[in-house]
């Protein structure tokens, strides 16, 4: 059986603790899995240079490949978000890394299209399956002080995947490795960080939060909660949480807490929580508020998506129609200056501001940022005929992209929901993001060649707008405690320590 609410005391603690070196692994582990995401799907723009004159590949097959891995990473996200309620965040949490460790090599030994195209799907359903893995198990370790920047470090580093992927691909065509052979070094080092991922992460702990709130086992959230956070919550604040945990225990629950002195909670609402099945939680999506969180977590983060994969992962041949005499050396140069210049630049000025700034108004600014300069070039044609100073101009909008909606579409989507469907609203948000992922990387190359540049960042202007006003149905989650943020229509308070 199961408890209704999770205990107060386990809550205030994990929402309370000072910053420790638990907290700072827990987000390198879990960004390194962001990492291993963003050089997998950063890296196929380049690489779709080389591999298309190999393969005699048509606009259609490239539009595919890129494209197919997003609608993998959709499933990945939907399927492993609905695990992560179920089962738990740590049983579901370095599966995911084993599949981008196969996709990875499949897609580096391809022989053809086909076998490409599968090794990309498989690559993808790991990395959709990463993004609530980690942004949740993150955010239920974070405290309250701290949440926006450890989550946001944990993002940081798919900028750095980022810059990575731009990196490693000029310098191992800049030693003069043949074509044939450098796109797929390019994919096969994608395996290499997804191998430390799995190392690392099947030696985290399971989240107390899900633990107690989920499974019940209070008893085992308390000794998960001593063990790997009692430095920097203190022994004595453990011992209260356990005994706290112990008494609301239902009957069967491993009392396995340190003793402690009795806890009089207040009797648990079976309401306070949604019922959990072996579907997609029926009764939660009937909840007018879960909807309406879902609206912005998930909207916001589409259209964000649409934007972003139809021009910032498309980078090369948005600088290719340009210039199409220009080589495929300075073409993956002229990204990386740009990665390097505006992305990075604006995520650490971003991960500063975190926690300073509303979660909502940050999103709102970048969204802005970017929509101005894609609105911009749209209006100019002169902009979309030489190439420095179309990358200025489009710099501005990788600017607002990597301040603002790269961490707080994760972010809002883990501070949204209760403990129990939490990793459900995540994959539910981040698999309707890839969905537009999925169209804009597919309709991009058809535009690009059909239309021309300026259709390209008008449609984004527009889904950058629209962006801002799906933001604004979200109420701030900034300085709340993580267990107060219950979007069901019966939400209960969380009974505190006697």
């Amino acid at each position: 059986m199961t408890t209704d609410t999770p205990p107060a005391g386990v809550q205030q603690i994990l929402d309370d603790a000072p910053l420790s070196t638990f907290h700072l692994k827990a987000a390198v582990v879990a960004g390194a899995g962001f990492f291993t995401d963003s050089y997998d799907l950063n890296v196929i723009g380049t690489v779709m240079l080389l591999v298309k004159p190999q393969f005699h590949l048509v606009a259609g097959q490239v539009s595919l490949v890129t494209s197919s891995t997003l609608l993998a990473v959709a499933g990945g996200a939907l399927l492993f978000g609905r695990l992560g309620d179920l089962l738990g965040r740590r049983r579901i949490y370095g599966l995911e890394a084993v599949l981008m460790i196969i996709g990875a090599l499949l897609s580096a030994f391809a022989p053809n299209f086909a076998v490409l195209m599968v090794g990309r799907v498989i690559l993808g359903l790991g990395i959709g399956g990463d993004y609530p893995a980690s942004g949740v198990i993150m955010a239920e370790f974070a405290n309250r002080r701290n949440r926006g920047k450890l989550v946001g470090l944990t993002f940081l580093f798919y900028v750095l995947g980022q810059v990575a992927a731009y990196l490693v691909a000029l310098l191992i065509i800049a030693v003069g490795t043949p074509d044939h052979v450098a796109w797929r070094v390019v994919l096969g080092l994608g395996a290499l960080p997804a191998l430390f991922v799995l190392w690392n992460r099947r030696h985290m702990p399971e989240s107390p939060r899900w633990t107690v709130a989920v499974a019940g086992d209070a008893g085992q959230a308390a000794v998960d909660l001593a063990h790997y956070a009692g430095r920097a919550v203190g022994r004595d604040a453990v011992a209260a949480a356990s005994g706290a945990a112990v008494a609301v225990a239902t009957a069967g629950t491993a009392a396995t807490a340190a003793p402690a002195a009795p806890a009089a909670p207040a009797a648990a609402s079976p309401r306070s929580r949604p019922r959990l099945g072996l579907g997609l939680g029926l009764d939660v999506l009937r909840s007018r508020s879960f909807l309406i969180a879902l609206l912005g977590t998930a909207g916001s983060w589409f259209f964000f998506n649409v934007a972003v994969y139809g021009n910032s992962v498309s980078q090369p041949l948005l600088i290719a129609s340009i210039a199409p005499k220009t080589t495929t050396i300075r073409n993956i140069a002229i990204n990386a200056a740009l990665v390097l210049c505006f992305s990075l630049t604006a995520a650490l000025i971003g991960l500063a501001i975190l926690d300073r700034i509303p979660r909502r108004p940050l999103q709102i600014i970048g969204f802005g940022c970017s929509a101005a300069s894609m609105l911009l070039i749209a209006s100019f044609s002169g902009l979309t005929h030489t190439v420095v100073p179309f990358a200025l101009v489009f710099g501005v909008s990788l600017f607002g992209i990597a301040l603002g909606p790269n961490y707080t579409t994760m972010l809002l989507a883990a501070e949204s929901y209760p403990t129990a469907v939490r990793s459900t609203g995540h994959g539910l948000s981040a698999g309707i993001a890839k969905i537009g992922a999925f169209l804009g990387a597919l309709y991009t190359p058809v535009v690009l060649a059909h239309y021309g540049l300026r259709v390209v960042t008008l449609i984004a202007g527009i889904c950058f707008l629209l962006g801002i006003a799906t933001t604004l149905v979200l109420r701030e989650p900034k300085d709340s405690a993580l267990g107060d943020l219950d979007v069901t229509e019966a939400r209960t308070p969380e009974p505190a320590l006697a």
